[in-house]
C-alpha cells in the first residue's frame, strides 16, 4: 500500500508542478492555486507513506520519479530541448533510484 501512495504522491508533485508552469509566475490564479494545493496534498502523502517505509528509499523515488517525470513532460509537451544529454541524465536519475533500492529497500 505504501508503494501506492507514494505513486499518488509523485502524481500530485507532477500535476502541481505543470501548473506551476502555467501559473506565469503566481499571477493566474488557477494554476496557482492548483500548486499550492498540490503540493499540500502530494506532502501529506508523502507523511503518509513515510509511517511505513524508509526515508531515505521514499524520497529517493519521489525525487528521483518526479524529476524524470517532469524532465520527459518539458520536452514531450512543453517544447523543451530533447538531446542526448537530457535523456542520459534522465536515465542516470532511474538508474540511481534502482540502485538505492536496491541496496537498502527492505
Amino acid at each position: 500500500m505504501a508503494y501506492v501512495t507514494l505513486g499518488a504522491a509523485i502524481l500530485v508533485e507532477v500535476l502541481a508542478t505543470t501548473a506551476m508552469k502555467y501559473s506565469d509566475g503566481f499571477t493566474r490564479l488557477w494554476p496557482s492555486l492548483g500548486t499550492a494545493a498540490g503540493y499540500l496534498i502530494a506532502f501529506v502523502l508523502l507523511a503518509q507513506t513515510l509511517k511505513t517505509m524508509s526515508v531515505g528509499t521514499t524520497y529517493a523515488i519521489w525525487s528521483g520519479a518526479g524529476t524524470a517525470v517532469i524532465a520527459a513532460i518539458g520536452m514531450l509537451f512543453l517544447g523543451e530541448a530533447a538531446n542526448a544529454a537530457r535523456l542520459i541524465g534522465i536515465a542516470l536519475i532511474i538508474g540511481g533510484v534502482v540502485v538505492l533500492n536496491l541496496g537498502g529497500a527492505h
